[in-house]
């Protein structure tokens, strides 16, 4: 690098600058931040603990056939989030029963909110393109988020 730069060159590697980043694809850009950021510090991740998909044939002695709707269930030290999967939307059920919201967020961000009423009910539609993960605000202050979910 040169000592002395004359404005000539100087704005010519301004240019060249520009011009390289306009190149990179703004999905890789929000990726890259993505990575680094730590988003919701405070809240604790709840474990995938059961998965009907998965798990149905742990029942398979007790059961005759198996249930025709998915059932998933995230488990924190905080709470249960338990979620059926129906044929448009999401069923959920927040455990211990708590007021809150959910948030359904996506790698480009939230692309939806549902409330939380008295008896811990929440219910999610459409359902949300994969991947997705939701992130649950108790009134009382606790914040819960679950892994990445697909279907």
């Amino acid at each position: 690098m040169p000592d002395f730069w004359d404005d000539g060159e100087l704005l010519d590697a301004l240019k060249a600058a520009l011009s390289a980043r306009r190149c990179v694809p703004p999905g890789f850009i929000e990726a890259g931040k993505n990575a680094y950021a730590w988003h919701n510090i405070d809240a604790e991740l709840a474990q995938l603990t059961y998965d009907s998909a998965r798990d149905h044939g742990d029942l398979a002695s007790v059961r005759s056939q198996t249930a025709s709707i998915r059932a998933l269930t995230f488990t924190s030290t905080q709470l249960t989030i338990e979620l059926e999967v129906g044929d448009d939307c999401l069923y959920g059920q927040v455990i211990p029963t708590r007021p809150g919201m959910i948030e359904i967020q996506a790698h480009t961000g939230t692309v939806g909110v549902s409330l939380v009423d008295d008896l811990g009910s929440f219910r999610i539609q459409p359902i949300p393109a994969n991947p997705f993960r939701l992130s649950c605000r108790i009134d009382d202050g606790t914040e819960v988020q679950t892994r990445w979910i697909t279907f």
